[in-house]
């Protein structure tokens, strides 16, 4: 099933501006490092943005993640950018950024949405990471973390707990559903976040790679117990599981993309949009 993950997404393909991931280092590391030249967090960087640059998070597009770089620096992504003065973004946008650059290289990658225990003792943040084969297996790869600040592989993150995986730990008991959110002093945790977040991570399996905040369908405990148990089949490797969970999501209307979400953004965007 990697073959699918080669192809750019609408959402992934840098479009007119692929020509800057031509000479993008091969190795993952390295490319990662880049790609955090170009990028900084809305919120782990220790910066206040506003206005028009805090709405830099909603961009959905990697064409639209370089154009907006290029504005800024008309030079070649590897050139530094001051911290200050990268694009504005979450998390998702690293990985996104990160799995285009692999996919134009040939590579099968994707998104994987879920959360990070890693990033504090005591809290689980909402986490997107990229994903990419390497010839045997599948490896995480937490592209916007500076690896000399952890004590720990960030091109290779087991630790990455998917939705999935907390869905199922919750639904069985084994874990504090009001610890996983967006943050400990934000009402945006617990079950209906769990909930709410396996259907993100079954969007990005399928190649719908939107944002975090973008909210569209329904989902209900069961149907999220059966899209979960379907993924970490498929995470194991179940090429049937892979399969049925494309077709559900492909013809169940309750849980299909169908160009429109309700989008809760942090820059103080709240409303519908058709992407």
């Amino acid at each position: 099933m990697q073959h699918r993950y080669r192809e750019q997404t609408r959402f992934s393909d840098p479009g007119r501006f692929g020509a800057l991931l031509d000479d993008l280092p091969a190795d993952v590391p390295a490319l990662m490092s880049i790609i955090r030249n170009v990028l900084v967090h809305y919120v782990a960087a220790g910066i206040t943005f506003t206005g028009s640059r805090l709405a830099e998070v909603d961009s959905r597009f990697a064409e639209r993640l370089l154009e907006l770089d290029q504005r800024r620096f008309p030079m070649p992504l590897a050139e530094p950018r001051p911290e200050r003065d990268r694009v504005v973004v979450c998390c998702r946008d690293f990985a996104l950024l990160t799995v285009s650059a692999l996919r134009h290289r040939g590579v099968p990658a994707r998104i994987r949405v879920g959360f990070a225990p890693y990033l504090a003792e005591d809290w689980n943040y909402d986490h997107a990471v990229a994903e990419y084969w390497n010839g045997s297996r599948w490896v995480l790869a937490d592209a916007q973390l500076d690896p000399e600040r952890y004590p720990f592989d960030t091109a290779d993150v087991p630790q990455f707990v998917t939705a999935a995986q907390a869905w199922d730990a919750h639904r069985r008991g084994l874990l504090d559903a009001d610890t996983y959110g967006v943050s400990p002093f934000l009402p945006f945790r617990g079950h209906q976040f769990l909930l709410d977040s396996v259907l993100l991570e079954v969007a990005h399996r399928q190649r719908d790679e939107l944002l975090l905040w973008d909210q569209w369908g329904a989902i209900t405990d069961r149907v999220a117990d059966e899209l979960a148990a379907m993924l970490l089949a498929a995470d194991r490797g179940d090429t049937s599981a892979e399969r049925a969970l494309a077709e559900r999501y492909g013809t169940d209307p309750d849980l299909r993309f169908d160009g429109r979400v309700h989008c809760m953004s942090p820059s103080g965007f709240d409303g519908w949009v058709s992407v």
